[in-house]
Protein backbone atom coordinates (compact mmCIF):
# COMPACT_ATOMS: atom_id res chain seq x y z
CA UNK A 1 0.00 0.00 0.00
CA UNK A 2 1.14 3.73 -0.87
CA UNK A 3 0.49 6.48 1.16
CA UNK A 4 0.34 10.15 0.37
CA UNK A 5 0.93 12.18 3.17
CA UNK A 6 -0.06 15.72 3.04
CA UNK A 7 1.57 17.86 5.70
CA UNK A 8 4.10 15.34 6.66
CA UNK A 9 6.62 18.15 8.21
CA UNK A 10 4.63 19.28 10.82
CA UNK A 11 4.39 18.02 14.48
CA UNK A 12 1.61 15.24 14.19
CA UNK A 13 2.37 14.74 10.41
CA UNK A 14 6.57 13.59 10.84
CA UNK A 15 5.10 11.05 13.41
CA UNK A 16 2.44 9.98 11.26
CA UNK A 17 5.07 9.79 8.08
CA UNK A 18 7.29 7.82 10.60
CA UNK A 19 4.93 4.98 12.32
CA UNK A 20 3.85 4.43 8.49
CA UNK A 21 7.32 4.24 7.10
CA UNK A 22 8.15 1.59 10.41
CA UNK A 23 4.64 -0.26 9.44
CA UNK A 24 6.22 -1.29 6.21
CA UNK A 25 3.92 1.19 3.79
CA UNK A 26 5.63 3.10 0.99
CA UNK A 27 5.01 6.57 1.79
CA UNK A 28 5.28 9.52 -0.46
CA UNK A 29 4.92 12.93 0.77
CA UNK A 30 3.58 16.34 -0.52
CA UNK A 31 5.61 19.32 0.01
CA UNK A 32 6.26 22.91 -0.61
CA UNK A 33 10.06 22.89 0.26
CA UNK A 34 12.05 19.54 -0.48
CA UNK A 35 15.04 21.08 0.93
CA UNK A 36 13.19 21.82 4.27
CA UNK A 37 11.86 18.35 4.16
CA UNK A 38 14.25 16.10 3.73
CA UNK A 39 14.67 14.91 6.84
CA UNK A 40 11.24 12.56 5.34
CA UNK A 41 13.53 11.40 3.08
CA UNK A 42 16.49 10.36 4.65
CA UNK A 43 13.77 8.55 6.94
CA UNK A 44 12.55 6.55 3.48
CA UNK A 45 10.01 8.50 2.28
CA UNK A 46 9.68 9.80 -1.28
CA UNK A 47 9.25 13.74 -1.47
CA UNK A 48 7.14 15.19 -4.50
CA UNK A 49 6.47 18.39 -4.88
CA UNK A 50 3.57 20.32 -4.85
CA UNK A 51 1.99 23.21 -3.38
CA UNK A 52 -2.46 23.23 -2.54
CA UNK A 53 -2.06 26.95 -3.67
CA UNK A 54 -1.76 25.45 -6.99
CA UNK A 55 -4.06 22.60 -7.56
CA UNK A 56 -1.97 22.55 -10.97
CA UNK A 57 0.45 20.89 -9.52
CA UNK A 58 -1.08 17.76 -7.66
CA UNK A 59 -2.28 15.60 -9.71
CA UNK A 60 0.80 13.84 -10.16
CA UNK A 61 1.08 12.90 -6.50
CA UNK A 62 -1.93 10.74 -6.34
CA UNK A 63 -0.20 8.03 -9.34
CA UNK A 64 -0.28 4.58 -8.01
CA UNK A 65 -1.51 6.59 -4.50
CA UNK A 66 -4.14 4.08 -2.39
CA UNK A 67 -4.87 6.11 0.74
CA UNK A 68 -4.58 9.83 1.63
CA UNK A 69 -3.53 10.93 4.85
CA UNK A 70 -4.22 14.42 5.35
CA UNK A 71 -2.75 16.37 8.13
CA UNK A 72 -2.27 19.93 6.68
CA UNK A 73 -3.39 23.24 7.45
CA UNK A 74 -2.04 26.52 6.80
CA UNK A 75 -0.61 28.59 9.52
CA UNK A 76 -0.92 32.00 7.71
CA UNK A 77 -3.29 35.39 8.88
CA UNK A 78 -3.62 35.85 5.66
CA UNK A 79 -7.69 35.04 4.63
CA UNK A 80 -6.42 35.02 0.75
CA UNK A 81 -3.76 32.10 1.98
CA UNK A 82 -6.07 30.25 4.31
CA UNK A 83 -8.44 29.91 0.78
CA UNK A 84 -6.12 28.70 -1.11
CA UNK A 85 -4.70 26.18 1.02
CA UNK A 86 -7.68 24.76 3.13
CA UNK A 87 -10.52 25.67 0.57
CA UNK A 88 -9.22 25.44 -2.92
CA UNK A 89 -6.45 23.27 -1.63
CA UNK A 90 -8.22 20.96 0.31
CA UNK A 91 -11.42 20.81 -2.81
CA UNK A 92 -8.46 20.05 -5.30
CA UNK A 93 -7.16 17.16 -2.96
CA UNK A 94 -11.04 15.65 -2.89
CA UNK A 95 -11.69 15.75 -6.70
CA UNK A 96 -8.42 14.02 -7.41
CA UNK A 97 -8.64 11.10 -4.52
CA UNK A 98 -12.21 10.68 -6.39
CA UNK A 99 -10.68 10.24 -9.57
CA UNK A 100 -7.70 8.13 -8.75
CA UNK A 101 -10.63 6.08 -6.37
CA UNK A 102 -8.79 6.06 -3.44
CA UNK A 103 -9.42 2.99 -1.04
CA UNK A 104 -9.31 5.90 2.20
CA UNK A 105 -8.57 9.38 2.56
CA UNK A 106 -7.84 9.97 5.99
CA UNK A 107 -8.60 13.95 7.11
CA UNK A 108 -7.60 15.50 10.55
CA UNK A 109 -9.79 18.61 11.44
CA UNK A 110 -10.59 20.70 14.77
CA UNK A 111 -13.03 19.16 16.99
CA UNK A 112 -16.56 21.75 17.09
CA UNK A 113 -15.04 22.96 14.04
CA UNK A 114 -18.55 23.13 13.09
CA UNK A 115 -19.78 25.64 15.79
CA UNK A 116 -17.25 28.33 14.83
CA UNK A 117 -18.59 29.89 11.31
CA UNK A 118 -16.92 33.07 11.91
CA UNK A 119 -13.41 31.93 12.23
CA UNK A 120 -11.82 31.49 8.36
CA UNK A 121 -10.00 28.01 9.51
CA UNK A 122 -12.58 26.75 11.66
CA UNK A 123 -15.04 27.21 8.86
CA UNK A 124 -12.91 25.98 6.29
CA UNK A 125 -12.22 22.42 7.71
CA UNK A 126 -16.17 22.14 8.89
CA UNK A 127 -16.78 22.28 4.86
CA UNK A 128 -13.79 19.98 4.06
CA UNK A 129 -15.65 17.75 6.54
CA UNK A 130 -19.14 17.98 4.24
CA UNK A 131 -17.09 17.95 1.05
CA UNK A 132 -15.14 14.40 2.04
CA UNK A 133 -18.62 13.15 3.19
CA UNK A 134 -20.40 14.05 0.17
CA UNK A 135 -17.70 12.83 -2.38
CA UNK A 136 -18.42 9.01 -2.82
CA UNK A 137 -14.63 8.63 -1.25
CA UNK A 138 -13.81 5.97 1.87
CA UNK A 139 -12.88 8.65 4.43
CA UNK A 140 -12.33 8.83 8.29
CA UNK A 141 -12.10 12.19 10.16
CA UNK A 142 -10.60 12.69 13.17
CA UNK A 143 -11.47 16.07 15.15
CA UNK A 144 -8.41 17.16 17.43
CA UNK A 145 -8.79 19.00 20.50
CA UNK A 146 -4.90 19.64 21.29
CA UNK A 147 -1.38 18.39 21.82
CA UNK A 148 1.22 17.60 24.29
CA UNK A 149 4.00 19.20 22.38
CA UNK A 150 1.94 22.68 22.11
CA UNK A 151 1.94 22.94 25.61
CA UNK A 152 5.58 23.47 25.56
CA UNK A 153 6.35 26.66 23.93
CA UNK A 154 3.27 27.83 25.95
CA UNK A 155 4.13 26.86 29.26
CA UNK A 156 6.90 24.96 29.69
CA UNK A 157 9.36 27.22 28.10
CA UNK A 158 8.05 30.62 29.09
CA UNK A 159 8.32 29.07 32.92
CA UNK A 160 12.17 27.85 32.23
CA UNK A 161 13.08 30.82 30.57
CA UNK A 162 11.24 33.39 33.63
CA UNK A 163 8.92 34.82 31.01
CA UNK A 164 5.35 35.96 31.72
CA UNK A 165 2.56 33.62 30.27
CA UNK A 166 -0.66 34.94 29.16
CA UNK A 167 -4.03 33.58 30.75
CA UNK A 168 -7.39 34.30 30.49
CA UNK A 169 -10.02 33.22 33.15
CA UNK A 170 -11.40 29.67 32.18
CA UNK A 171 -14.89 28.60 31.92
CA UNK A 172 -14.21 24.63 31.22
CA UNK A 173 -11.12 22.51 31.01
CA UNK A 174 -9.48 21.37 27.68
CA UNK A 175 -7.99 17.66 26.68
CA UNK A 176 -4.94 16.92 24.97
CA UNK A 177 -2.82 14.11 23.19
CA UNK A 178 0.11 13.28 22.62
CA UNK A 179 0.75 12.88 18.54
CA UNK A 180 2.49 9.76 18.43
CA UNK A 181 -0.68 8.19 20.22
CA UNK A 182 -2.50 10.10 17.52
CA UNK A 183 -0.38 8.84 14.73
CA UNK A 184 -0.72 5.06 16.38
CA UNK A 185 -4.27 5.47 16.30
CA UNK A 186 -4.37 6.63 12.73
CA UNK A 187 -2.22 3.66 11.75
CA UNK A 188 -4.43 1.35 13.29
CA UNK A 189 -8.22 3.10 11.60
CA UNK A 190 -6.18 2.57 7.95
CA UNK A 191 -6.24 -0.79 7.98
CA UNK A 192 -9.10 -1.03 9.47
CA UNK A 193 -12.53 -1.53 7.23
CA UNK A 194 -14.89 -0.74 10.53
CA UNK A 195 -13.64 2.73 10.47
CA UNK A 196 -14.37 3.57 6.91
CA UNK A 197 -16.79 6.30 6.55
CA UNK A 198 -16.78 7.56 9.95
CA UNK A 199 -15.87 10.71 11.90
CA UNK A 200 -14.23 10.34 15.53
CA UNK A 201 -13.39 13.21 18.12
CA UNK A 202 -9.99 12.60 19.74
CA UNK A 203 -8.82 13.59 23.41
CA UNK A 204 -7.61 12.89 26.17
CA UNK A 205 -8.96 10.66 28.75
CA UNK A 206 -8.71 13.71 31.27
CA UNK A 207 -9.29 17.69 30.62
CA UNK A 208 -7.38 20.42 32.45
CA UNK A 209 -7.12 23.80 33.21
CA UNK A 210 -4.28 26.05 32.14
CA UNK A 211 -3.77 26.79 35.96
CA UNK A 212 -3.67 22.80 36.66
CA UNK A 213 -0.70 22.45 33.45
CA UNK A 214 0.97 25.24 34.81
CA UNK A 215 1.12 23.41 38.05
CA UNK A 216 2.54 20.81 37.02
CA UNK A 217 5.24 22.48 35.13
CA UNK A 218 6.34 24.26 38.23
CA UNK A 219 7.25 20.85 40.19
CA UNK A 220 8.86 19.76 37.66
CA UNK A 221 10.77 22.45 36.78
CA UNK A 222 11.57 23.63 40.70
CA UNK A 223 10.53 27.15 39.31
CA UNK A 224 7.52 29.66 39.81
CA UNK A 225 5.83 30.98 36.44
CA UNK A 226 5.19 34.46 35.92
CA UNK A 227 1.44 34.93 34.87
CA UNK A 228 -0.72 37.47 33.65
CA UNK A 229 -4.20 37.70 33.87
CA UNK A 230 -6.14 39.00 30.36
CA UNK A 231 -9.76 39.41 31.67
CA UNK A 232 -12.09 38.14 28.40
CA UNK A 233 -13.77 41.22 28.51
CA UNK A 234 -10.93 43.51 27.40
CA UNK A 235 -10.53 40.73 24.41
CA UNK A 236 -13.93 41.24 23.78
CA UNK A 237 -13.70 45.55 23.31
CA UNK A 238 -10.35 44.74 21.26
CA UNK A 239 -12.49 43.15 18.66
CA UNK A 240 -15.14 45.24 18.71
CA UNK A 241 -12.95 48.37 18.64
CA UNK A 242 -10.74 46.48 15.59
CA UNK A 243 -14.22 46.25 13.46
CA UNK A 244 -13.97 49.81 13.27
CA UNK A 245 -10.95 49.39 10.75
CA UNK A 246 -10.90 47.60 7.37
CA UNK A 247 -6.74 47.11 8.19
CA UNK A 248 -7.71 45.11 11.17
CA UNK A 249 -8.75 41.70 9.45
CA UNK A 250 -5.95 39.80 10.52
CA UNK A 251 -6.77 40.95 13.89
CA UNK A 252 -9.96 40.41 14.23
CA UNK A 253 -9.95 36.34 13.11
CA UNK A 254 -7.26 36.07 15.91
CA UNK A 255 -9.70 37.80 18.47
CA UNK A 256 -12.37 35.24 17.30
CA UNK A 257 -10.99 32.85 19.29
CA UNK A 258 -12.47 34.33 21.93
CA UNK A 259 -15.73 32.42 21.57
CA UNK A 260 -13.88 29.56 21.80
CA UNK A 261 -12.41 30.44 25.06
CA UNK A 262 -15.78 31.31 26.43
CA UNK A 263 -17.87 28.22 25.40
CA UNK A 264 -18.21 24.71 26.87
CA UNK A 265 -15.93 21.99 25.16
CA UNK A 266 -17.55 18.61 24.26
CA UNK A 267 -16.01 16.70 26.28
CA UNK A 268 -19.05 14.11 26.17
CA UNK A 269 -18.03 13.96 22.17
CA UNK A 270 -14.52 12.23 22.56
CA UNK A 271 -15.80 8.79 21.18
CA UNK A 272 -15.08 5.45 22.85
CA UNK A 273 -16.09 3.68 19.57
CA UNK A 274 -12.58 4.08 17.60
CA UNK A 275 -10.68 2.71 20.71
CA UNK A 276 -13.10 -0.26 20.79
CA UNK A 277 -12.83 -0.80 17.10
CA UNK A 278 -9.12 -0.93 16.67
CA UNK A 279 -8.91 -2.60 19.81
CA UNK A 280 -7.13 0.40 21.53
CA UNK A 281 -6.36 0.44 25.27
CA UNK A 282 -6.92 3.84 26.94
CA UNK A 283 -4.67 3.17 29.46
CA UNK A 284 -1.83 2.75 27.71
CA UNK A 285 -2.06 6.39 25.93
CA UNK A 286 0.44 8.85 27.33
CA UNK A 287 -0.86 10.53 30.24
CA UNK A 288 -0.32 14.34 30.17
CA UNK A 289 2.01 14.41 33.46
CA UNK A 290 4.16 11.71 31.66
CA UNK A 291 4.75 13.31 29.08
CA UNK A 292 5.54 16.49 30.75
CA UNK A 293 7.80 14.60 33.41
CA UNK A 294 10.02 13.44 30.17
CA UNK A 295 10.49 16.68 28.64
CA UNK A 296 11.43 18.83 31.97
CA UNK A 297 13.96 15.66 32.90
CA UNK A 298 15.91 15.77 29.51
CA UNK A 299 15.98 19.59 29.29
CA UNK A 300 17.02 19.72 32.89
CA UNK A 301 20.03 17.41 32.31
CA UNK A 302 20.68 19.02 29.02
CA UNK A 303 21.15 22.61 31.10
CA UNK A 304 23.21 20.14 33.64
CA UNK A 305 25.32 19.16 31.10
CA UNK A 306 25.84 22.52 29.46
CA UNK A 307 26.65 24.15 32.78
CA UNK A 308 28.66 21.32 33.73
CA UNK A 309 31.07 22.01 30.68
CA UNK A 310 31.32 26.07 30.96
CA UNK A 311 32.61 25.41 34.53
CA UNK A 312 35.34 22.93 33.28
CA UNK A 313 36.33 25.46 30.00
CA UNK A 314 36.35 28.67 32.79
CA UNK A 315 39.04 26.75 35.07
CA UNK A 316 41.00 25.55 32.36
CA UNK A 317 40.82 29.27 31.39
CA UNK A 318 41.97 30.48 34.94
CA UNK A 319 44.67 27.68 35.03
Amino acid sequence: MTLLVIGGTGTLGRQIVSQALEAGFKVRCLVRNVKKANFLREWGATLIYGDLAIPETLPVAFKGVTAVIDVSTTRSNDIRTLKEVDSIGKSALIELAKVSKIKRYIFFSILNAENYSEIPLMEMKSTTEKQLQESGVPFTIFRLSGFYQALINQYAIPILDNQSIWVTKEFVPRSYMDTQDIAAICMKSLINRKTENKLFSLGGQKSWFSSEIIEICEKLSGQSAKLTELPLYLLRLAKNFSQLFEWSSGIQQRLAFIKVLEEKENIDSFSNELYDLCDINKNELLDLESYLREYFEKILKTLKDVNYEQTLKRRDFTL
